[in-house]
């Protein structure tokens, strides 16, 4: 199996920096960047959830160009679709971040 690119032929990197959990329903993701770091272009196959650990600003910025601001405030959990495409992260603070993307795989079954 090859390595996944963009429909513009560049290499795709993982969601985050590891795996903390995975089942059939959930895969639970550390993402860390240190001070001014970044997060290489990847792509969201699932919607997930962000929940931050450290609060700072942020910038996804996607491969044509557009670009979507963020702030992570701790306590704010987040929903996002996979929609948009590939994407880079960029931590625009002094200080590391660090929050925990939970992958939304496959619903469970109802009580």
């Amino acid at each position: 199996m090859s390595d996944p690119v963009s429909k513009s032929g560049k290499p795709l990197g993982p969601i985050g920096t590891k795996v903390l959990f995975e089942n059939d329903h959930i895969r639970v993701w550390s993402v860390e960047l240190g001070a001014n770091g970044h997060q290489p272009l990847h792509e969201h196959q699932h919607p997930y959830l962000i929940v931050p650990i450290s609060e700072g600003k942020s910038v996804m910025r996607w491969e044509d160009g557009r670009e979507r601001q963020l702030v992570d405030v701790l306590g704010e959990v987040k929903y996002r679709e996979a929609s948009g495409g590939p994407h880079e992260l960029f931590n625009l603070e002094q200080t590391k971040f660090h929050s925990i993307l939970v992958e939304i795989k496959a619903a469970g079954k109802s009580a």
